[in-house]
């Protein structure tokens, strides 16, 4: 099986596919750090003065007129229906300060999670786009059936092809994420801010793109699972965007409470270890009105744990079990 895995690396690293997907990988990667530079730079000279422009006007309407919108508000929430905020929430009028109107320091603590997840989704795209291609091109061009006149165990086949595409992708992620925690945090240092980054949040973003890394290696192995079932790289490739349009962009957004069960959030909770997503609670108020406030909830890293490993496992067997039965041509 190590000697069989090891051919299928050689195999991968050698297809024209799986460079140009690793160089797309690092190009986008460098432009993701190409475009924290630009957001962590500091005002320019003229909006740092409009900004004080600004910040001056509107702290004259305060001193003007703030005890007066106060007032006025008081009156408005004793007439405003149920339920409702607090007083304070309700009329927060708070004095107006410089930092309101200026551009706030890019904190790299904030910043990185969010970049982390959006690059674990350009690798485990491009993993399932090699995987597919490396396994589905072997069956449309009957490479396969050649193959298994030398190696006739078919699951031994299977499995060395699919270990190879996950394995493949593993060296891929790891340099990917490398350069990015480390870019950004030598970029956010110069421009921004690094305060707050201990040694915890060092240990979480490492967690994180840990998670993303293994992520990254099982798309690359159900990619191949994906090439086998369709036999071909472009179907494998129509039916998961298909499935994400769809299912994901067009039907997710209008069945809120099925969020929990699309693959997109527990994608997001088994990478950021935990996620949140809203729904909106509506019901008829005592004066008769309809009401509907959105309630945030929180969707576990266990459930997306659990969700993504069962969706995995039965692929896999499901690809198992098609490809030792099916007739190779």
């Amino acid at each position: 099986m190590i000697r069989l895995t090891a051919v299928e690396l050689r195999r991968l690293i050698a297809r024209r596919l799986t460079v140009a997907g690793v160089a797309a990988v690092l190009l986008i990667t460098g432009i993701v750090l190409v475009a924290t530079w630009n957001n962590a730079k500091p005002l320019s000279e003229a909006q740092q003065k409009q900004a004080r422009v600004s910040f001056e006007q509107q702290h004259g309407e305060w001193l003007a007129h703030g005890a007066e919108w106060k007032k006025q508000c008081t009156t408005d929430y004793a007439s405003a229906p149920d339920p409702k905020p607090s007083l304070a929430e309700f009329c927060n009028y708070p004095e107006p300060t410089i930092e309101m109107f200026g551009k706030p320091p890019t904190s790299f603590v904030d910043t990185m999670p969010d970049l982390l997840l959006g690059s674990s989704y350009l690798l485990a795209f491009v993993a399932f786009l090699i995987g597919a291609s490396f396994v589905g091109a072997e069956f449309s061009s009957g490479a396969i059936g050649n193959w298994l006149t030398f190696e006739p165990r078919r699951l031994r086949v299977y499995g060395s092809k699919l270990l190879g595409a996950a394995v493949g992708m593993v060296p891929v992620a790891v340099v990917a994420l490398a350069i990015l925690l480390a870019g950004a945090y030598l970029i956010i240092d110069q421009l921004g801010t690094t305060a707050g980054t201990t040694g915890k949040v060092w240990g979480d973003l490492t967690s994180t793109a840990g998670r993303a890394v293994l992520l990254t290696a099982a798309a690359g192995a159900l990619g191949g699972v994906f090439g086998l079932l369709l036999r071909h790289t472009a179907a494998a490739i129509g039916l998961a965007m298909g499935y994400l349009v769809l299912i994901e962009g067009v039907f997710g957004g209008f069945l809120l409470k099925a969020q929990p069960w699309l693959v997109k959030l527990n994608f997001d909770a088994w990478v950021k270890h935990d996620a949140k997503y809203y729904v909106d609670k509506c019901e008829v108020m005592t004066d008769g009105n309809y009401n509907c406030t959105t309630i945030e909830k929180t969707l576990s890293f266990e459930h997306g744990a659990w969700y993504l490993g069962i969706i995995a496992v039965v692929l896999l067997a499901l690809g198992a079990a098609v490809f030792s039965r099916r007739d190779i041509n």
